[in-house]
């Protein structure tokens, strides 16, 4: 074999031990991403609230503190303050002593698994000591998704919108002001469109619908401005390094199917920095909560977009300086002789 032949071959090589490495440890990560949180679902400082005397609330506090790291207790004088808690989304429960035993306050809208476990928690304990536990849905799921399995339906498919978009505007040419009105005009469109689906058709959502499209456009737009900004910037390579953030940590950590707060840590925490947690918490507050406990998760997908529309820009205008061109030096005249 000729040496200019021997050389194709080992480049044919080197790529098929790239794929063969590449491929499974991508297929590893992406199912540590979506099992391992999943496998590891319990509370962990899980805000709950126990209402009444002190003297009556001390029992009941020191049985749930016996669950070591799971739940952040919160103390309120009486059921009304209580119940104002959940509404606001401060705790996700709540535990009120009365003369007739404990009663238990849920809200089944901020996650119908952490309802179920304050559920089987506080009547685990009530039924040590031969008592029964009323519950009070406070703020409750909708009757045409009372799992939430809706709502964690459509936190992949917005990703994916966010995606398809910022690549395919970056992929056509589009760039500057150009690509930021189509990114701006497709992520509204999503978020009517979306709107449409889960309120209007579905009756998933029951909040505002103009503020449930504002919050769907908003999410996709974080995403797809994350997705083009960094094209821009970097070329094809940025669009896959945001999506690949977005769909291997983004929709795993969102904890959508439960809370943040039943994920191992530091990944609760990491979900509500990235578009999809943070539009799955907006969300469930302006759809269920009027607006309470939104401007967090507002503020996250705001800067999402915005740094990323501003990545667009600037990624253009790099690319439209003019390349300076080193001045060829002049010779030097030499004196005629």
């Amino acid at each position: 074999m000729s040496p200019a032949s021997a050389t194709p071959a080992r480049a044919h090589a080197r790529r098929l031990i790239v794929v063969l490495v590449l491929i499974p440890a991508i297929a590893a990560l992406a199912l540590w991403a979506f099992a391992w949180p999943a496998a590891r679902t319990a509370p962990r400082d899980l805000p709950l609230g126990v209402a009444g005397p002190a003297a009556a609330t001390a029992p009941v506090e020191k049985q749930l503190t016996q669950h070591k790291g799971a739940f952040e207790i919160h103390h309120y004088a009486d059921e009304a303050a209580a119940r104002g808690a959940v509404e606001d989304r401060t705790v996700y429960g709540a535990v009120v002593v009365t003369p007739h035993g404990p009663k238990l306050l849920t809200a089944s809208a901020a996650g119908p698994v952490v309802a179920q476990l304050l559920q089987q928690a506080v009547s685990e304990q009530a039924a040590a000591t031969g008592t029964q536990v009323q519950t009070d849905d406070v703020v409750a799921a909708p009757a045409n998704d009372p799992r939430g399995a809706a709502l964690n339906a459509s936190v992949l498919p917005l990703a994916l919108a966010g995606i398809a978009a910022g690549s395919v505007i970056t992929l056509i040419g589009l760039r500057g002001v150009r690509a930021v009105i189509a990114l701006l005009g497709s992520a509204a469109l999503v978020g009517a469109a979306a709107a449409g689906i889960t309120d209007s058709w579905l009756g998933v959502l029951t909040g505002d619908w103009w503020a449930e499209a504002g919050v769907l456009g908003l999410a996709t737009l974080a995403v797809s401005g994350a997705v083009a900004g960094l094209g821009a910037l970097v070329g094809p390579a940025g669009i896959g390094i945001a999506s690949g953030l977005v769909m291997l940590f983004g929709n795993p950590f969102s904890g959508a199917p439960s809370a943040p707060q039943m994920l191992p840590e530091p990944v609760g925490t990491i979900g509500q920095w990235l578009p999809p947690g943070a539009g799955t918490t907006l969300l469930r507050s302006v759809s269920f909560f009027d607006g309470a406990a939104a401007t967090g998760p507002a503020l996250t997908l705001t800067w999402w977009a915005v740094l990323g529309l501003g990545a667009v820009l600037l990624g253009n205008a790099l690319k439209g300086r003019p390349k300076t061109a080193h001045p060829t030096p002049e010779r030097e005249l030499t004196p005629a002789t």
